[in-house]
């Protein structure tokens, strides 16, 4: 049966192309993923796998396939994320998009990997003990406001009807630059993989005038530029060097005309932490110094912190073991590798594995050996298909499915 299985996922690599092709030239962001998720829909009904639409409200743009396997037993969830980022892409690529918007994260090839999936268990539902969910995301890169995607479709019932017992994920690209680990082996950790992710705005008040006559305004921009670099002092000189820890200030907005000092100055960022003990340090502290800084300069703040962000991304340990005694049995022992560090980015899959055990994995698309590479979020992204060469020992893991279904999921809790 698994070489009849990897027959037909080599079968499915000119089509996983197309599809990726397919979907990287209509990149939608946030929850705003309506045609993509009509895309995949369609996709299921035409090859007879039922599904759903809009799990986590009318706004949430999802798709969630189920496979019922002919045997009784547990059900395992796969997270597919599927929205773009608010990038116009430059890649040059004949395929390229051209609406605004660019999948520069890699998450056109996990739909189609995903789908392909579900392609393949679909065909031989009779051999899977339990079943297999397979969840299309919106919203994994965050929301202006409110949580993401994940959070909404938990809140929503997402892993209930049938209740999902594991959840499994993956990440293409070059997020963990490790030379070791090449298109054709997975990278795998247990415990945290990835940090928290979360997102601040500090607002800082002031009391406009003529930029001729700065004694008679309380300047906001002078204050924001030194927010920014006191905060940045919690890194250097509060946290270890030891401990994983950033602050990045990412936009600032402020003012309207060369000669106006406005009357506020907006500042956002993002914090990265492995622990929620040092995700709730940093908040507490970028208000403080914020706070005392204005003040000291006459002006104020207003402090929002959101944590409608997901925190660290920890992958269940003996869940994880299990993964890697799997597909080391599938792709070879020795394709499969253990991540030196976590990665400081993060992904809301966190909201599933703090529900139930699971793992978070990684599929390099980029041989960092060779050379630099262009890194995720930029717009000159790149995605190397040469390694859909190698997909096929995707699919060999996730026919397994119907093994982790049938594992003792009560023993990782």
């Amino acid at each position: 049966m698994l070489k009849k299985i990897k027959e037909e996922a080599f079968q499915l690599q000119e089509e996983i192309i197309r599809i990726r092709r397919e979907f990287h030239q209509i990149p939608e962001v946030g929850l705003s993923t309506q045609k993509t998720a009509d895309h995949i829909a369609n996709y299921l009904e035409e090859r007879g796998v039922s599904w759903k639409k809009n799990i986590g409200g009318s706004d949430c743009h999802s798709v969630v396939a189920n496979i019922t396997g002919k045997h009784p037993g547990k059900c395992i969830a796969v997270r597919c994320d599927i929205d773009g980022l608010p990038l116009e892409e430059k890649t040059g690529l004949s395929f390229a998009s051209n609406n605004g918007s660019m999948h520069a994260c890699g998450h056109d090839a996990h739909i189609a990997i995903a789908l392909a999936a579900a392609n393949i268990l679909n065909l031989h539902r009779e051999d899977i003990w339990g079943s297999v969910k397979l969840v299309f995301q919106p919203a994994e890169e965050g929301c202006p406001n409110g949580p993401g995607g994940a959070k909404r479709m938990i809140d929503d019932g997402v892993l209930e009807n049938p209740h999902v017992d594991a959840v499994i994920g993956l990440h293409v690209g070059n997020i963990w630059r490790d030379p070791d680990i090449i298109p054709g082996d997975i990278g795998v950790r247990s415990g945290c993989i990835m940090s928290c992710m979360d997102r601040f705005t500090i607002t800082v008040k002031g009391s406009g005038g003529h930029g001729a006559m700065p004694e008679t305004a309380i300047d906001p921009i002078t204050i924001s530029a030194q927010v920014v670099n006191t905060v940045q002092t919690i890194i250097s000189r509060e946290i270890s060097p030891l401990i994983p820890a950033v602050i990045s200030i990412c936009e600032i907005e402020g003012g309207s005309a060369f000669n106006i000092i406005p009357n506020e100055c907006r500042i956002t960022g993002t914090i990265r932490a492995l622990s929620n003990e040092m995700r709730e340090y940093l908040a507490k502290r970028i208000g403080e110094i914020a706070n005392s800084v204005a003040e000291g300069m006459r002006g104020k703040i207003d402090y929002d912190f959101n944590w409608d962000g997901p925190g660290p991304v920890v992958n269940n340990d003996e869940f994880t073991s299990y993964f890697k005694k799997i597909a080391g049995e599938i792709i070879g022992a020795e394709h499969v590798k253990e991540l030196r560090n976590p990665s400081m980015g993060g992904d809301d899959i966190a909201f599933f594995l703090e529900k139930v055990p699971g793992t978070y994995f990684f599929l390099p698309t980029s041989d960092t050996s060779k050379g630099e590479v262009i890194g995720h979020h930029n717009p000159e992204f790149f995605l190397d298909e040469k390694m859909l060469d190698n997909v096929s020992d995707a699919f060999k893991q996730l026919k397994r499915f119907s093994d982790f279904t049938n594992y003792t999921i009560d023993e990782f809790e």
